[in-house]
């Protein structure tokens, strides 16, 4: 039986591509890389296909943020169409060596609730990230569709925390899907933010089941 290269390509969805060597991350205890956390938000985006809402893969957050040229972003982001949507969510990586597609040692998100014009940073190791997460607020800021008052950012302190180093990017995608169920929620209707939602269902057993379901996700849809 020929061996199977880390390389090859296992599936192709949407606009992600998931290689062999990215179902490594998900057995665990690993990092998850870039590709599994796009793939992952295209798959949420598919069960909450509201216009209103906008999951950000994290190559394009990271060209946001390291972009050098205003003009430059400034084209960039209109295929995005950012005033038009009431709820976006960034994964917020600390990657500073732009020579490194593979650079970074911590995921962390930050979303953007329009209702409120608040843009909110949730990480699951306190404010490791929190320099990389004020950096892509005030470069959005200009961009948001919202001129006056200027949007406010608020560091959730309270939220839940990894016990190791290297599920944070699981705690992402948990707390994405959370804060998507939030959007149709009652919560929302009465006014409250999704913070409640988070913590009571955000944790180490959920994220830690949470590898398990992706992997069985990409499976099931690779045939």
């Amino acid at each position: 039986m020929a061996k199977i290269s880390s390389e090859e390509i296992i599936l192709r969805y949407n606009d992600s591509v998931i290689r062999q060597s990215d179902l490594v991350t998900l057995n665990g205890p690993k990092w998850l890389n870039d590709r599994i956390i796009e793939f992952y938000f295209s798959y949420l985006s598919s069960f909450y296909p509201s216009e209103h809402i906008l999951l950000v893969p994290p190559a394009i957050t990271y060209w946001i943020m390291n972009c050098p040229d205003t003009n430059s972003l400034k084209d960039f982001l209109k295929p995005l169409n950012l005033p038009s949507k009431k709820l976006i969510i960034f994964p917020v990586n600390n990657n500073d060596d732009m020579s490194r597609a593979d650079g970074g040692n911590h995921w962390s998100l930050l979303a953007y609730e329009k209702t409120d014009n608040l843009f909110v940073h949730h990480d699951s190791l306190g404010d490791m990230n929190k320099s990389h997460a004020k950096c892509l607020y005030n470069t959005l800021v200009p961009y948001i569709g919202a001129s006056y008052p200027i949007p406010s950012y608020f560091e959730y302190e309270c939220g839940p925390l990894q016990d190791n180093g290297y599920d944070c990017g699981l705690y992402v995608l948990a707390t994405t899907k959370v804060i998507c169920d939030w959007f149709d929620s009652y919560l929302k209707e009465i006014g409250h933010l999704w913070f409640s939602l988070v913590w009571e269902q955000v944790n180490t057993s959920t994220v830690s089941g949470l590898r398990k379901d992706i992997l069985e996700v990409i499976k099931s849809m690779k045939g």
